[in-house]
């Protein structure tokens, strides 16, 4: 006797062959990562922070999957020249990228046309690592709190200047937050890149400026730079007699520059997901940790799925800042 199979039963038959037949190539695939160099693209200079922690992190990472993480810097517009050729290349799990506050956040609200689009160009890997943030002074300026830098600036508004490692980076943000926490008017003055700014502090030209651990820690230990507050919830190990801006009553101004891993948005799950496992293993192995903290980093463990939060969370918070404070980079 001979049974007629329907069209939409032979359809059904089909894809369920199909989903069959693919799936386990998937699985493969991803048993088989990498079977090729990773290029990691790094959207800051050679030599930086984000430089340093790229190559701490994938130099564990090359014997963990077998295979040479290629680091590559491509710097420029405020990192979207490094995130937009991310966004752009093959979603295989052969390009990686290291964002920052400004890549996922600040961009998008600064800029009236960004390349790419945070929330769809992407998918997170997870949170490498935070740079705590410090408001440092030249010494001549005989500021030793947050408060004398405040009175001064409200005695006299837009006499005082900060420098910033550039515009639309987490120092100039975290010092336009203590602006608006404060009602104080100081003059931003931006530069490109850390280095130039730092030695005009030095130097006096210009009295203050929001820096990084890595970049301030020598200068301070020095008595080049003297700190008048960190922007973390607590004083930092390495420097236990300065105290935090929310002790000095200047609330709500947590601030770290931060960095985190992520992927063009239709890398496959298996992939995606091993690289999350594997750059965590990384972070936490003893010898990157150390490295990263002797730099003045704070390593950070985490799943995609906390990075997508925390980017949320932060865009909440940053643009509605940068809208109430009516900031603009184009």
């Amino acid at each position: 006797m001979t049974h007629r199979i329907s069209h939409t039963t032979r359809r059904r038959l089909l894809a369920t062959a199909a989903a069959v037949t693919l799936a386990p190539s998937s699985a493969i695939f991803a048993q088989a990562y990498p079977a090729k160099p990773v290029r990691w693209i790094v959207p800051y200079p050679a030599g930086g922070g984000s430089d340093f922690l790229a190559r701490t992190v994938g130099a564990q990472m090359e014997k963990q999957l077998g295979q040479p993480l290629v680091i590559e810097n491509r710097p420029g517009a405020a990192t979207m020249i490094g995130a937009e050729a991310v966004a752009r290349s093959t979603a295989d799990g052969y390009t990686l990228l290291s964002g920052d506050n400004g890549t996922f956040v600040f961009n998008t609200a600064l800029y009236k046309k960004v390349p790419y689009d945070p929330a769809k160009d992407f998918a997170p890997i997870g949170l490498m690592a935070r740079f705590p943030l410090i408001v440092v002074a030249n010494p001549a300026t005989g500021f030793k709190t947050m408060r004398d830098l405040v009175d001064a600036a409200k005695k006299e508004p837009g006499k005082l200047s900060y420098a910033s490692v550039g515009a639309g980076s987490p120092h100039h943000l975290a010092m336009e937050l203590i602006k608006d926490r404060t009602g104080a008017f100081i003059v931003h003055i931006p530069y490109r890149g850390a280095a130039p700014a730092v030695q005009d502090v030095l130097g006096n030209q210009l009295p203050v400026m929001v820096i990084d651990t890595a970049v301030g820690l020598p200068h301070i230990r020095a008595g080049k730079l003297v700190p008048l507050g960190v922007l973390s919830r607590q004083r930092l190990p390495a420097l236990p007699n300065v105290p935090t801006l929310e002790e000095q009553g200047i609330r709500d101004t947590e601030v770290y520059a931060w960095q985190g891993m992520a992927v063009p948005a239709s890398t496959p799950r298996e992939i995606s997901s091993k690289l999350t496992a594997e750059l965590s293993r990384a972070i936490a192995t003893p010898e990157v940790t150390r490295k990263l903290q002797e730099f003045g980093l704070e390593p950070i463990q985490g799943n995609a799925d906390q990075m997508a939060a925390y980017i949320k969370s932060e865009t909440a918070r940053w643009h509605a800042l940068i809208k109430q404070r009516g900031l603009t980079l184009d």
